[in-house]
């Protein structure tokens, strides 16, 4: 079984404009809503792969209740923890230059659901795989992934796709994968990265840290797999970029549907840049069919060996 985190998750409200004038009465070209967090777009993109999971974390409030009808609707199991708070909303903005968001406030969750969401976490056996992605709300430890992974009994493959502390805590415990883009990997390290040489070089330090797999996504210049058996480059196939977000949680996604399938990671990783690439392609997450039409296009080579023992 696949279990996915998502400690923080929120409704996504999209929006679209030709541009955003500051101070200024602004009117949308386009908008729509979506339950939104990172673990939960992981959990969406498997089911439409055809792979079950389970969705843990938490969810209050009329907002919560709308996340819970969505993934009832999609028919994913959930098991995610009531709160007494609402849970936030996001913006996410996009003009004809830029993309923006605005990160809503987060609910806080009091001693009693912490618990109650650590007794979810006691489902998971040897063998299962398990998802943590996205932030940690500030009113939980930034060791909170590090505690749940202390809690997991052996052969469970954990991947992580955070940032900041909670990652930097979590990786000291060792795990299957982690999932950085380059901007995410260079505030980690404090360094900026501009040479492919380099983000090889850091995703190496990070296997040495405790990730035994690093898949490091790079935006339009693609994405690149470090492994112990060695490097793999990835291109990104022709399409028009329509949005940006929920393509790094469909890229983990495609990779752990190779996985699922009896894959290595190195051959599961060309269904992860299909799917990164497919979700980023089009309005909202993608399906299996638009992933399987840019298998094709998908362009993998071997890089430099990795060093790292």
């Amino acid at each position: 079984m696949i279990y996915t985190v998502t400690l923080n998750p929120a409704i996504d409200y999209y929006i679209s404009m030709k541009e955003f004038q500051e101070g200024e009465l602004n009117l949308i070209d386009n908008g729509y809503t979506l339950p939104g967090g990172k673990g939960i777009n992981v959990s969406k993109v498997l089911k439409n792969f055809g792979i079950e999971s389970t969705a843990l974390g938490f969810a209050g409030g009329f907002t919560g209740n709308y996340i819970r009808t969505n993934l009832k609707e999609y028919g994913i199991s959930e098991k995610l923890v009531e709160l007494k708070e609402n849970t936030r909303i996001n913006i996410k903005l996009r003009t004809e230059k830029d993309e923006s968001e605005i990160a809503g406030f987060s609910p806080r969750i009091t001693e009693t659901e912490y618990m109650e969401f650590l007794n979810t976490i006691k489902n998971i056996k040897s063998g299962d795989i398990l998802v943590l992605s996205g932030s940690v709300p500030k009113s939980l430890d930034a060791e909170i992934y590090k505690t749940i992974i202390e809690m997991l009994p052996e052969n469970v493959k954990v991947v992580l796709d955070t940032r900041g502390e909670p990652f930097k805590y979590a990786l000291e415990k060792g795990v299957f994968l982690t999932k950085p883009n380059n901007v995410e990997l260079g505030e980690f390290f404090n360094e900026k990265y501009e040479t492919m040489e380099e983000i090889i070089n850091a995703g190496e330090k990070l296997r040495k840290m405790g990730s035994e797999n690093v898949l490091i996504s790079l935006g339009k210049n693609g994405s690149v797999l470090i492994t112990e058996k060695g490097v793999w480059i990835g291109n990104v196939p022709k399409g028009t970029l329509v949005s940006s977000v929920g393509a790094g949680d469909s890229m983990v996604a495609g990779t752990l549907y190779g996985i699922v399938k009896g894959m290595e990671i190195s051959e599961a990783y060309k269904y992860g840049i299909a799917s990164g690439s497919a979700t980023a392609f089009t309005e909202g997450l993608t399906t299996l069919e638009n992933m399987e039409n840019l298998l094709n296009d998908i362009n993998i080579k071997m890089g430099g060996n990795s060093n790292v023992k």
